[in-house]
């Protein structure tokens, strides 16, 4: 059930009210009454989302999805009934079905009656034995690691869908459709796709589709939130979620309700187009978009026009995300103050894992000495210090209690000023997240129509050539550009460039962009792979990886393994690298002073 051909001719509004589980309770309700949208989406799964969602099966069988999304849209379910607004989400987690059937218990209780479907297919955690024996590795995409000679047993492990049985659902007639680990832009190809009638190939308007869907998909991380540029942000109010307008031929407007906070500008578009992405390349299992080709335009306040995509055909493997219990964790910070801190530091470590019966009988420790202290501090919070150690093992009785109380014992007979930020706690288990592929033949998407049909989604690879998109890494030109004779000065990076850094599994990425042609033509001389390495000590014996987006006047680096087994395992104290790019910016470099004056070099 199409819209009708007049609605058709127009855009179709999407509009997203979650970017993460756990995310604004109001913004469904805001979204909803906030302004004309066609379809409400909510982005709730990450790669930790599933662990935390496996967790929670443990204790009660019938969980598995983001319960929150019920609180969220028990308000809004019959507004949007009333004005036709589809619900599509991925709160599904594990249990869509589930999910589903307590959808269809909060619509009795309110006395709705909408229809209801959902997907499946992304579960292989039953199949991964047949997989490979059928000759598929599911090797580590990092570090080429077959599945059959990790250590233990994966916990959960989820193919990423496509967005075609979000179409079908909504081709059925489906008022709510619940989805499991479909990728976050499929929440708005599938009801692009649906709303203009689009074809398996139409791929450029997919990828139009898909590049508006990464826009929208972490919410107002597109309209002002995590914004390097504070000062561009005049309205401080809690910034309004997206709304993705999406056209025809695949092109869109970024905007947000009226009378919201925050801003949408090319500035936050860009940010949020470089979040969590690799090569230029974004392959999705729909469609590979090229975000390289990507042109925006500010239309008028608070809208931004995304025009140019082009799409290729989507490779013929699906990315799966698999998550083992690593084992348990337990972290203690010590608070060190004033005088002689590096060798207090060395001293509690050494009391503390005598005590303890040595480091050697953990799989892992960490110990970080984080200086916040300066010299004739002005306040006693300035002059400390903190020293974080965080042990790893199998054996929860060895991380748990043990190990803090022992820190404990430092109290009297330890170094002067001894204490702890908090109190002894106990363990807690943590996952490593392994990314791999499957061909796409071997997963069989379905979507469980209103009526109970259970409609088989063929993979859009099936009869296209195998293969992908290559992964390209760039480099500036050699000889670099002769600039002219100008002062260089000392400035912070940040002078020239915003960033936004974030995850990718266990790499992190940066992406730096600039507001004029002038400061994008020095940095992307300037800032090479070995000169990020530079900037950022913890990324010395890393492979750094170089991307250009010359449309974007942006660059985009990925960082190998900074992140270790995954957010789950990290011991980083930013384990989701949230905070990489803005310590980055803060970096001192030697920059022509007439880019600061805002003039050509």
């Amino acid at each position: 059930m199409r819209p009708d051909t007049s609605s058709a001719r127009r855009p179709v509004r999407i509009g997203n009210s979650s970017g993460f589980f756990g995310d604004r309770p109001e913004a469904a309700r805001e979204m909803v009454e906030g302004g004309p949208i066609d379809v409400l989406t909510g982005d709730y799964l990450a790669e930790l989302t599933m662990l935390i969602l496996w967790k929670a099966r443990q204790k009660d069988p019938d969980a598995g999805y983001a319960r929150t999304v019920l609180g969220q849209l028990e308000h809004v379910l019959g507004t949007c009934l009333d004005r036709g607004i589809k619900i599509v989400n991925n709160a599904g987690g594990l249990n869509p079905s589930g999910l589903a059937g307590r959808f269809t218990a909060l619509a009795e209780r309110l006395g709705l009656h909408p229809k209801i479907a959902h997907i499946t297919g992304d579960d292989l955690l039953p199949r991964l034995d047949d997989l490979t024996a059928a000759g598929h590795p599911l090797a580590h995409l990092d570090t080429g690691q077959p599945l059959a000679e990790a250590d233990g047993k994966p916990v959960t492990a989820n193919a990423y869908l496509g967005g075609w049985g979000i179409t079908a659902a909504l081709d059925a007639g489906a008022d709510i459709v619940i989805c499991p680990r479909v990728t976050d832009a499929s929440l708005v190809t599938g009801p692009a796709a649906w709303w203009h009638g689009w074809r398996r190939d139409d791929f450029d308007r997919l990828a139009g589709a898909l590049a508006a869907g990464h826009v929208i998909e972490c919410g107002p991380q597109a309209t002002g939130g995590n914004y390097s540029y504070l000062h561009e942000i005049t309205d401080r109010r809690y910034p309004g979620f997206p709304v993705a307008e999406i056209a025809g031929d695949g092109s869109s407007v970024i905007t947000k309700h009226d009378g919201t906070g925050g801003l949408v500008s090319v500035g936050t578009v860009t940010a949020q187009l470089l979040y969590e992405i690799a090569e230029p390349a974004y392959l999705n299992p729909d469609v590979v978009a090229h975000f390289d080709t990507i042109t925006l335009e500010q239309q008028a306040p608070h809208r931004v026009r995304l025009s140019g995509t082009r799409g290729t055909p989507p490779p013929d493997t699906l990315k799966v995300c698999l998550n083992f219990l690593g084992g348990y964790r337990n972290t203690m910070t010590l608070v060190l103050t004033g005088l002689d801190i590096e060798e207090k530091a060395a001293w509690a470590q050494d009391e503390l894992f005598d005590i303890l019966g040595g480091r050697e009988q953990f799989d892992g420790v960490d110990v970080r000495l984080l200086r916040y202290d300066r010299p004739d501090a002005p306040g006693n919070e300035q002059a400390v210090a903190h020293l974080r150690i965080t042990v790893k093992d199998r054996d929860p009785r060895k991380v748990g209690r043990r190990f803090s109380n022992a820190t404990m014992e430092l109290a009297l007979g330890g170094y002067a000023g001894f204490h702890t930020t908090t109190p002894p706690s106990a363990e807690s288990a943590y996952g490593v997240y392994w990314p791999a592929v499957v061909p796409a033949r071997e997963v069989s998407q379905v979507a469980v129509l209103p009526d109970g049909t259970r409609l088989g989604i063929p993979a859009t690879v099936e009869g296209t050539p195998p293969g992908g998109t290559a992964v390209r890494q760039s480099e500036p030109p050699e000889p670099p550009p002769v600039l002219r004779d100008d002062p260089r000065v000392l400035a912070p990076l940040g002078r020239i460039c915003a960033a936004r850094s974030g995850d990718k599994g266990g790499n992190a990425n940066i992406g730096l962009w600039t507001r004029d042609e002038a400061e994008h033509r020095w940095l992307r001389t300037y800032l090479t792979a070995e000169r990020l390495r530079d900037l950022l000590p913890e990324a010395k014996n890393l492979d750094i990886r170089r991307f250009e987006l010359p449309n974007l006047r942006a660059l985009n680096f990925v960082i190998v393994g900074l992140l270790g087994e995954g957010v789950a395992s990290s011991t980083r104290p930013d384990p989701q690298a949230k905070g990489l790019g803005e310590y980055v910016r803060s970096r001192l470099v030697a920059m022509p002073q007439e880019l600061l004056d805002g003039g050509t070099p």
